[in-house]
Parts: C-alpha cells; sequence; structure tokens
C-alpha cells in the first residue's frame, strides 16, 4: 500500500510539477449568462438543465465537487485570487475537468461555484493508487439458509430493493492494466458516486498551490481555513422530498429520506447496504453499530423493566418503609439535626414517602439485573464482532487495514514538518517531527488536560459545597412556608437539595463541555499527528478522558464517598474544616443515585436531541432566509447544497461519543437505576430517526471514508464493560442496604414470624443530646437523645461511641459479596467470550471460497492473456511460460 501510496504522490507532482506547460485536460469553462466564451449559448442551457441537475452544461460529465468562493477585494483579494488560479491550474493538470458557474448566475449574486468533474483517466489512475475494490464477476455463492422465522418479521423489513440496491459481487483491487477483467458495462456508473468523490477529495487534499513564507502550501482543507474557498462538498443527487426529474440521477437521497429518515418509519430495519453505497464504509458501520446496541438494549430494557416493576408490586410490604411510615415506630424515633446550624430535630416518619420510593430500586430485583447486566454487555460486545465480521465480508472490507490509513501522511504534517528523514521500510524520505518537539508538544498537551480535569474536580466540589450550604435553607424554607406544607412529606429537603444540585451540576457539566471541545481539537492540533487515523485516536482520548471525569464524577461521589464519611453526633468530619459532610437519608443513598443518574442522563439526551436536530434546522432556515434575494432565479443543485450544514471530518467522532458516555450511564451505575436501559433503547430509536433525517435532509454530502470497524471505540467499550462489573459490585454492597438487611435477616434478626422487623431500629445508633458541644437544632420535646445512621454503641456503653461488632460483620460481609459477584460475573463473562467466535463459521467459509475463486477468476485471466501474447511465439516457449503460470496460481491457491 505504501508503493501505491507513493506512486499516487508522484503522480500527482509529476503533473503539477512543470509550470508553463500546456494542460492535456480540457480548457477551463465559465459559464454566465452575462456572456459566455464558450460556443453555443450558456443561457440556453441553463434554461434546458433541470435545477436538479448534477451535471455539467453539456449533461454529460458528472459533478463529482464542487468548489465555492465570494471574491471580497477587501479581505486579501489579490491573494486568495493568485492562491485560486494556482490551485485551479494544478487540478487542470492532474486531469480533473473543471466548470465555473458566474456569481450573477448564484442566487446571492455574490458567490463562484466551481464544479469538478474526474474524467475516466483520472478515475481509473486513482482507484488503483487507492487500492479501491471493484466488481470482476456477480458473486454465485449460494446464500445462507433463511430463518424459519423470518415470516414473523416481516412487518419490519424493507422492499428488497432498498436492501439490496445492487448485486454481490467478486472484488478485486482495480489495476488499469487489466481493465477488461472488470465488470464495466458503462464508465460512467462504473464507479459510484461515493467513490468518485472519495477520489476527487483526495486529489484535493493534495493539490499544491504555491509556496508561502518558504514553505510549500498543499490542500483544500488550508485553503478553507484561511478564506480563499468558503466550502468545499460533493453534491447530492436529488432533493430529499421528490425524485430527480433528470433520469441519469439515482434518487438515493430520495430513497433514503422515504424510507429511513422518517420518524414513523422508526420500527423499520435500517438498509445498511444503501447507507453505505451513498455515504461511505465509515458511516455505514455506524448506523450499523448503533442499529445493533439498539436491537440489543431492548432484552436489557425488558429485563429493567421486569425489575422495576417487581420493586412497584412489593413496595407496600416493604418492612424497612412500614417500621419508618409507622406512626408508634417512624413517628417515635427523633433523629439528630442534619446541619450545624438552623436545622431542628426530626422525626423518622417524615421521610415515609422517600423510603417508599427507595424501594424501588432498592430491592433483591437489584442484584439480579446487576449480574443480569454484567452477562449482558459482554454478549453485546461479543455478537457485534460477530456481526462486524459479516459487515466486513458484505462491504469488501476483509483485505482493509488500517495501516493503509496510517501510511496516508495528512496534509498538515507534511506542510508542517520540513525535516525528513528515510523510512526504514520504503527507504525513501518522509516529513517527520523531531523527538525534542513531540516532548514537547506532549508535555503541553498533557499538562493542558489535566488542568481541565482538575477544573471538573474543583466543579464537583463547588456542587458539594452547594448541597451542604443550602440544605439548611430548605429546611428552614419548608418548615416556615406554609403553601409547601402538603407536599413536604414528598419533597423532603434531602430531595430538594438533590435534584437542585444535581439540576445545577448537568449545567455546568454542558458549559465544561462546550468549552474543552475547542481546547481538545486546538491541543490535537498542536501535536501535529502523523496520520487520520492517528489524529481521531488522540482526539478520542481526550475527549472520552475529559467527558468521563465530567459526567460521571458526579455519580462516583453519590455513589461511593457520600455519607461514607460523616462521623458521628459531637464528631462530625468537615469539609474544609467548614462545612459538614453530608448524610444519607436513612432509607440509604440508592434514591439519591438514581436522582442524579436520571436528571443527567435524560438532560444530556434531551439536549442532545435539540442540538442535533432543531439547532441545524433553525441555522438552515435563517441562512436561505437570509440569502435569497430573488425567488425567480434558478436555484441549483450545488446553491441547495451550499446553503447547508457541513458534517465535518469530526461528525461521526460526537455521534460515537455520544452514544458511548450514555453506555457508560447504563452499565456503570445501571444497578441503581433498573429504566436506564429503557430510557435509553428510547432515546436510540429517536437518535437513529434524528441522525438519519439531519444527515439526509440538513447537511451536505460527507466525502465517503472507508472503515472496517469502529475504531478505538471498541477498546473503550471494552474496558467500560470490565469497570461495570465493579462499580456495581460495590454500589450493590456500599451504596445500597441490601447487604446490612441480609446480615440482620441472618445475624441480628429475633423475630421468627417476620425477620426483618426491627431493621431500622437497629441501623440506627443512639446519642445523648448533652454531649454535644453545643445543641445545634430547637427542641421537639422532652427527649434526651437523638438518633442517627451508624453502627455505634451508646452512650452507657463502656465503648461509647465506638463501632460495634455488627459493623464489622456488616463489613466484612460487603467485602465478600464484592469479591464473589466480581468473580462470578468475570468467570462467566469470560467464558461467554470464549465460547462465542468472533466470525461465524460461515462467513469464514465464505470468504475463503471467495478468495479462492477471486485467484482463479485472475489467475485464468493472466493465463489467457499469456496465451495470447505467445500465440507468435514458438510452442515450447509457449508450453514453458503456460506451465510457470499454472504452477504459480496453484502454489497461490495453497497459500491462500
Amino acid at each position: 500500500m505504501n508503493r501505491l501510496a507513493k506512486r499516487g504522490s508522484e503522480t500527482l507532482i509529476e503533473m503539477v510539477a512543470t509550470d508553463g506547460e500546456e494542460s492535456n485536460g480540457p480548457l477551463y469553462e465559465t459559464n454566465s449568462t452575462a456572456g459566455s466564451e464558450l460556443p453555443g449559448s450558456s443561457e440556453f442551457d441553463k434554461r434546458q438543465q433541470s435545477k436538479d441537475s448534477i451535471f455539467f452544461c453539456d449533461g454529460t460529465r458528472r459533478i463529482d465537487y464542487v468548489l465555492s468562493y465570494v471574491d471580497d477585494p477587501k479581505q486579501d483579494g489579490d491573494k486568495k485570487a493568485e492562491r485560486r488560479k494556482e490551485f485551479e491550474n494544478n487540478l487542470l493538470k492532474s486531469g480533473l475537468e473543471l466548470e465555473t458557474e458566474d456569481k450573477k448566475d448564484s442566487e446571492d449574486g455574490r458567490t463562484y461555484f466551481i464544479k469538478i468533474h474526474a474524467p475516466w483517466e483520472v478515475l481509473t489512475t486513482y482507484a488503483e493508487v487507492l487500492n479501491i475494490k471493484m466488481p470482476i464477476r456477480e458473486n454465485d455463492i449460494p446464500a445462507a439458509m433463511e430463518n424459519p422465522f423470518e415470516c414473523m418479521f416481516g412487518l419490519f423489513r424493507l422492499p428488497k430493493e432498498v436492501m439490496n440496491p445492487e448485486p454481490d459481487y467478486f472484488t478485486a483491487p482495480f489495476s488499469k492494466q487489466r481493465q477488461e477483467l472488470f465488470f464495466i458495462e458503462d464508465e460512467n456508473t462504473f464507479f459510484s458516486p461515493s467513490v468518485r468523490n472519495r477520489i476527487v477529495y483526495y486529489i484535493l487534499s493534495r493539490c499544491p498551490y504555491g509556496t508561502e513564507e518558504g514553505k510549500k502550501k498543499f490542500g483544500i482543507k488550508r485553503l478553507l481555513s484561511n478564506g480563499t474557498y468558503t466550502a468545499a462538498y460533493p453534491l447530492h443527487d436529488c432533493q430529499y422530498w421528490k425524485k430527480s426529474k433528470d433520469q441519469n440521477c439515482g434518487n438515493e437521497r430520495y430513497t433514503l429520506y422515504t424510507q429511513w429518515a422518517r420518524f414513523l418509519r422508526f420500527y423499520k430495519e435500517q438498509p445498511l447496504d444503501l447507507i453505505r453505497r451513498y455515504y461511505g464504509e465509515r458511516i455505514g458501520i455506524y448506523f450499523a453499530w448503533l442499529g445493533f446496541y439498539t436491537e440489543m438494549l431492548f432484552f436489557a430494557a425488558v429485563v429493567g423493566l421486569i425489575c422495576f416493576i417487581y420493586g412497584l408490586i412489593t413496595m407496600t410490604g416493604n418492612m424497612s418503609s412500614i417500621e419508618i411510615c409507622d406512626e408508634f415506630i417512624g413517628g417515635e424515633i427523633i433523629m439528630c439535626p442534619l446541619c450545624d446550624k438552623n436545622c431542628e430535630y426530626w422525626k423518622l416518619n417524615s421521610t415515609c414517602e422517600a423510603s417508599r420510593y427507595s424501594h424501588l430500586f432498592d430491592n433483591v430485583a437489584t442484584l439480579f439485573f446487576a449480574i443480569f447486566m454484567g452477562i449482558w454487555v459482554t454478549l453485546f460486545l461479543e455478537l457485534w464482532k460477530r456481526r462486524q465480521a459479516r459487515l466486513e465480508y458484505e462491504w469488501d472490507l476483509v483485505d482493509f487495514e488500517e495501516e493503509q490509513q496510517q501510511l496516508q501522511l495528512r496534509p498538515e504534517y507534511e506542510a508542517k514538518c520540513t525535516q525528513k528523514k528515510k523510512n526504514p521500510v520504503t527507504q525513501e524520505l518522509e516529513p517527520y517531527l523531531p523527538l525534542t518537539s513531540q516532548a514537547l508538544r506532549f508535555c503541553f498537551s498533557g499538562a493542558t488536560v489535566l488542568f481541565w480535569i482538575s477544573l471538573i474536580i474543583a466543579s464537583m466540589i463547588a456542587v458539594i459545597v452547594y448541597r451542604l450550604s443550602v440544605y439548611a435553607a430548605f429546611a428552614s424554607l419548608m418548615e416556615d412556608t406554609e403553601t409547601l406544607q402538603p407536599i413536604s412529606s414528598l419533597l423532603t429537603p434531602q430531595l430538594a437539595t438533590s435534584v437542585t444540585a444535581s439540576c445545577l451540576n448537568f449545567v455546568i457539566i454542558m458549559i465544561l463541555n462546550f468549552l474543552y471541545e475547542k481546547i481538545a481539537v486546538w491541543i490535537t492540533d498542536m501535536e501535529i499527528p502523523r496520520t487520520h487515523l492517528e489524529y481521531e485516536n488522540r482526539l478520542t482520548m481526550k475527549m472520552f478522558l475529559f467527558q468521563f471525569v465530567n459526567y460521571y464524577s458526579s455519580c462516583f461521589y453519590v455513589a461511593f464517598f457520600k455519607g461514607k464519611f460523616v462521623g458521628y453526633p459531637g464528631a462530625y468530619t468537615y469539609m474544609f474544616n467548614k462545612w459538614r459532610n453530608e448524610e444519607c437519608d436513612p432509607a440509604g443513598c440508592l434514591i439519591e443515585l438514581t436522582t442524579q443518574l436520571t436528571i443527567i442522563m435524560a438532560g444530556k439526551q434531551i439536549w442532545g436531541n435539540i442540538q442535533e436536530a432543531i439547532l441545524p434546522w433553525v441555522w438552515n432556515w435563517w441562512r436561505r432566509r437570509r440569502a435569497r434575494t430573488n425567488s425567480e432565479k434558478l436555484y441549483s443543485r450545488w446553491e441547495q447544497d451550499h446553503a447547508l450544514q457541513c458534517f465535518g471530518a469530526l461528525g461521526l467522532f460526537y455521534e460515537y461519543l455520544e452514544m458511548v458516555i450514555q453506555f457508560g450511564f447504563i452499565t456503570l451505575f445501571v444497578a441503581s437505576f433498573p429504566l436506564a436501559p429503557l430510557l435509553a433503547l428510547m432515546n436510540n430509536i429517536l437518535e437513529i430517526r434524528v441522525d438519519s433525517w439531519k444527515l439526509t435532509t440538513q447537511y451536505r454530502r460527507p466525502v465517503a471514508a472507508k472503515a472496517h470497524s469502529i475504531g478505538v471505540w471498541q477498546e473503550i467499550l471494552n474496558g467500560m464493560a470490565v469497570l461495570s462489573v465493579v462499580t456495581n459490585a460495590f454500589i450493590v454492597a456500599f451504596t445500597s442496604d441490601m447487604i446490612p438487611r441480609l446480615v440482620y435477616y441472618y445475624a441480628y434478626s429475633t423475630d421468627q414470624n417476620s425477620p426483618m422487623s426491627g431493621y431500622i431500629n437497629n441501623s440506627l445508633s443512639v446519642f445523648l443530646i448533652s454531649d454535644f458541644p453545643k445543641e445545634p437544632g430547637a427542641s421537639l420535646g422532652a427527649f434526651t437523645t437523638c438518633r442517627y445512621r451508624d453502627y455505634r454503641y451508646p452512650p452507657d456503653h463502656e465503648k461509647k461511641y465506638l463501632h460495634t461488632m455488627q459493623f464489622w460483620h456488616i463489613l466484612a460481609a460487603k467485602m465478600a459479596f464484592i469479591i464473589i459477584m466480581e468473580h462470578i460475573v468475570f468467570i462467566v463473562k469470560f467464558f461467554v467470550a470464549w465460547m462465542i467466535p468472533d466470525v461465524p463459521a460461515e462467513v469464514r467459509a465464505r470468504i475463503k471460497r471467495e478468495k479462492f475463486l477471486t485467484i482463479q477468476i485472475l489467475h485464468e485471466y493472466e493465463l489467457n492473456k499469456l496465451k495470447e501474447n505467445l500465440c507468435n511465439r514458438t510452442d515450447y516457449q509457449v508450453e514453458k511460460e503456460v506451465i510457470a503460470t499454472e504452477g504459480k496460481r496453484e502454489l497461490a491457491q495453497v497459500m491462500g
């Protein structure tokens, strides 16, 4: 691949290096209704041409790419014009054909459009350079056996012509010297539009446009960034809401919109082959993964809903909430104040409703669901590998390797790295970044990331301080405000503090995300990654690390820190020696973790859909409203697409990041909220249609790109799957009340008829009010003691306020539970992963069969060519050459 990539670079350089030579390409064509230099009338051509046409004015040459610019003499106009002239001349020398639409013919009267067409010679040259596989013969391998239950899924199926827009072929890397081997019916349609725009973009990204400040400048990305061009994009093939009148248009965009992008089609399967054909493999693999993830979420959502219903059914029989709500038990227990100032002593039954709702998520089904999700995530990842392997075969990506991308240097790297050294593999000079420069850039980048992570931690501490500061205010407000008395049983000071703190935390998260996205892109650019793949991987790790801390830090705090380091009355622990650490509700901290998780997860999903769907639509509507000055003018296909949003090279990056963060919510903390998979399922059903709608209707057509997997995201998902087992085990052990209840049930219960009766009284310790250094709250009556949540000896015991033996029994049980649960889940995970092969046996057999038949076809072709070339030579020479060729074929078959 390196040889071919180098050959492509030399091909382009050789074509553009000789200044002053005549171009072998066609003349630079300019179309203008005001006056045309071309023979014939351009005005007539434009009137005859449909406004949805995707061809040059001759109606024959297809528009593969469009560049646009505004000629503004006030802003470096001469310099930009010189760059454009040089760039476009070099494009002509490379073999591309250009046609310009004058600004007088554009709708706003300001914008020039340069239409680019790649002729057959250019397409065949760069198809070989890029190692693009093309069909050589229709696939005659029998299709796999149909599913006997296929008839049950007819409602969810799309028409066959939509699901399979083209026949299945045997393919081979294209070669100009063996064109007759390939299945070429029509040179105009042999290369699909997505392949054509990929080839043109490859040329555009490497085409030079001059020398500035002693450095060679090249690439359309630089010209876009410095304002020489305003946009560069391939064309959609038609309007999305109606078919084109031009019979030569494929109308694939219309098909995608009607069959895929409409929300009312949410229950239908996705036309993945058509998506791949129109947008390329990289976007196709994303939607395949998102669809598969959504399908698997259905099973997790069903089990989670069953666990939630179990909690709902058993809520009324929960002994803990019964005792808390009982006037003669919870109503008689006086609790110690929850803050040092303005907080009163309170009765336990004031948290009655909260304790009931806590049981919805803190019950025995929580343990089952945590174990189930540990196994589910393994099944999801292993089955996705199999699905991915099938797609690799069906989309001709079996021999595609990431090294092909790694060997393609980024134009920015080539431009910024002025020093060169010899590549030990190719023995050719290549640009490189000195080690000292790399070290300095990495140090600065790492320091920047650490600074922003520290900023997240500081903001989380600020939210904790907010929790500690406002609790007393809420308690006083609800006590003194009569209008809040009717809902005081539902909206307790603890719940009010938790909800408002969660909302505040969500706002801070979104603000930090917005700011860090800009910083992450900037520091990644500053590092000057060598290849596109390296660039994406570095940006991915920076963004994921930041968002992992940003989104999950507050959940980790509530799950593993809140209420764990409180101390006891008279000896509380304080943050910064000022704010007393928070306590959990008598029913546990799990309901607060559920509240935190729900607000952040649901808020992120709602805001994400608004950002992805509504904002692009509003922006496009405003641009069209401002641009249209004369509705009678021809609004051409390139102008319609120009008014749309640019998807950008990092468009899919943000889509993956959004889904991976969601994946963390439903795996890392799912033990606290069994309904999380259901929320994720509903969001993803909407997400698929929102993503497809915006890609089809609101964005310009992205440049097609190849990818055989979801890349580094696979490793991130694997890491989160392992971490989820640990976090859920700790949540069940330390955040929920399951282990203390089990220890009480089996070791400390005294009532055989109702083993859980007395648990609440057992879980609360006694404190003598006179032991307070300064009494914090107002008195509720004549009482001398108050209760607090802990396992400590009473004030009249010789080990006054020290931890009881029950505390250590519970701690030992928690640690034992974590070890046992982790080992069980990990053993099952590894066994499942071992049992499920990454590549289905049927796909493996079909790959081998296709390789064998392809090799046979290629060697038969070579043998026939050899016989033709040697027809005039002696019989002995012919026989010798034929025997040698057949021997090579047999050897290749054995090795394949």
